[in-house]
């Protein structure tokens, strides 16, 4: 009797407390474009392996969510390392808005960038592109202007030498520049929307870019942390037939101080031991090093759920 009174206790207390549910957290993102490949990556991997469950919270532009992780109604965020070094010290887009709170939580991967053309085209320096249709603006979307901008120093000239024409965002100049309205965007080597414009245009060039001293001294300058490195062709990728001269930078994970340890940890640990499931999600990981992961980025602070997983990985 004892024992089916225990028993009866038991299976009430199961039924009471009902499922375990895992802790959900956000990672903010873009609503299309390589951001939003990539945090996705790292939304599966962190749900399957972490014990947790992470959402991808697209939002209109990497300058909408940072401010949420820095005010702890969004736990992560991912952005490119020039981004990410402003948001946290109030400066070019986040001028005036510091946000002390964010902590870096992972170096990822490299990007890699440059002013894209039609194949056809008869643009093939940053020199010819004078006078060129350009898209500017990119109000949900500003680092775009900074890039551009900065890719077109790099051959002597500024937005002044083009004929502007406003866009809101990156996809939208890519699809201005399918339906001819502008001379060539800012592309992102390997991402999947560029086989879209090489099928839609007949083929497209990635524009080659000096990378002297001075100019790389230029570079560092306008975009803090990018640099100009050759990309080689991959028959794979469309876009480089020849070895070609982008800018490249880092991309960031990070996450608002208010996070746990405990929470960080677990996430950072999940990508470090499971890149093959990250490039299985978005074939944008497979540059990413784990034992890249803690790279030091000009004095910005890492969370220290982070640097537990780094000392325990011996990275």
């Amino acid at each position: 009797m004892k024992f089916l009174y225990t028993l009866m206790v038991g299976v009430l207390t199961i039924v009471l407390a009902g499922p375990v549910t895992a802790q959900t957290v956000g990672v903010g993102t873009t609503a299309k474009g390589a951001t939003s490949q990539v945090s996705a990556a790292i939304a599966k991997v962190t749900s399957q392996f972490s014990g947790l469950q992470m959402r991808p919270t697209p939002m209109a532009g990497t300058q909408k969510y940072i401010p949420a992780v820095n005010s702890g109604s969004l736990e992560f965020g991912v952005a490119n390392i020039m981004q990410t070094a402003w948001a946290i010290k109030g400066q070019v887009l986040s001028e005036g808005r510091p946000n002390p709170n964010i902590k870096l939580v992972a170096t990822l991967m490299k990007f890699r960038v440059g002013p894209l053309v039609g194949k056809k085209t008869r643009f093939q320096s940053v020199a010819d592109l004078k006078g060129s249709k350009a898209p500017t603006g990119f109000k949900a979307a500003p680092l775009f202007n900074e890039i551009i901008n900065t890719a077109l120093a790099t051959g002597g000239l500024t937005i002044k030498d083009t004929k502007n024409v406003p866009v809101a965002a990156l996809v939208p100049s890519w699809k201005f520049l399918m339906a001819g309205k502008v001379d060539f965007a800012i592309g992102a080597y390997g991402s999947g929307f560029m086989k879209l414009i090489a099928k839609k245009l007949g083929g497209i060039r990635f524009v080659s870019m000096d990378d002297s001293a001075k100019t790389q001294a230029l570079v560092g300058k306008m975009l803090p942390g990018a640099e100009i490195r050759v990309v080689n062709p991959n028959p794979k990728i469309p876009g480089v037939e020849v070895p070609t001269k982008l800018l490249h930078f880092d991309y960031m994970l990070f996450a608002g101080k208010h996070v746990s340890d405990d929470v960080v940890y677990r996430v950072t640990k999940a990508m470090f031991e499971n890149k093959k499931a990250l490039v299985g999600a978005s074939p944008m990981w497979r540059g990413f090093s784990p034992k890249g992961m803690s790279k030091q980025q000009s004095g910005l602070e890492y969370h220290s759920g982070a640097l537990k997983l780094f000392k325990e990985k011996g990275i």
